[in-house]
């Protein structure tokens, strides 16, 4: 089976149901969960690529919690940041911060406040410092754009592990030490623009 039919879904599973982020790939058909795994054991520019393709395919079918999952395992990928992949389709924080601005009502969002809580402070496995930060940033930009009486803390959590939430200086500071070449200016240009109302 070739690359391209392994990726591709049924027609009754592959309708796009809502418009493109216009800050990922353009992809043509629904893509399949191998389009990431087949890069997994290396998890290059090549695995980064896919994955954002996945997030864009898994939005424009309606699944926005899943597609924002997909951005988590985009930030998986062990690169320096010189690679051209960044340059066209930088370190998705402003894909997040577009997700939730534009979450579809009726569709499955989850709370991403609540995930980011829980990523940041149980993620395991390769690179996990700067991945447990990169998911404190996300945590702050979602709590940034989404009502928080809607999308709370998890603050049983919070009591029962003491959690202290880093903040904001210290995660961009902590993802400039540790994250990709210019990924920590991506992050901050995302706040800014967020300060700026859009």
């Amino acid at each position: 089976m070739s690359q391209e039919s392994a990726d591709k879904k049924s027609p009754v599973c592959a309708t796009f149901v809502l418009p493109p982020c216009p800050l990922l790939p353009e992809v043509s058909h629904a893509h399949g969960h191998m389009i990431t795994r087949v890069h997994a054991p290396a998890k290059c520019a090549r695995f980064y690529l896919a994955a954002i393709c996945y997030a864009q395919s898994l939005w424009r079918e309606g699944k926005p919690a899943q597609a924002i999952l997909q951005l988590n395992k985009a930030f998986m990928a062990d690169m320096s940041g010189d690679e051209e992949v960044l340059a066209r389709y930088p370190p998705p924080y402003a894909v997040l911060v577009w997700f939730l601005e534009n979450r579809p009502e009726g569709r499955f969002l989850g709370n991403p406040v609540r995930h980011f809580q829980h990523l940041a402070t149980r993620v395991s496995g390769e690179r996990k410092e700067v991945r447990s930060w990169r998911a404190w940033a996300c945590f702050h930009l979602s709590r940034e754009v989404l009502p928080m009486d809607e999308f709370p803390p998890d603050e049983e959590q919070i009591a029962k592990e003491k959690i202290v939430f880093p903040g904001w200086g210290e995660v961009v500071g902590r993802i400039r030490e540790m994250g990709w070449k210019g990924e920590s200016d991506v992050l901050e240009q995302t706040k800014a623009t967020l300060r700026e109302g859009g």
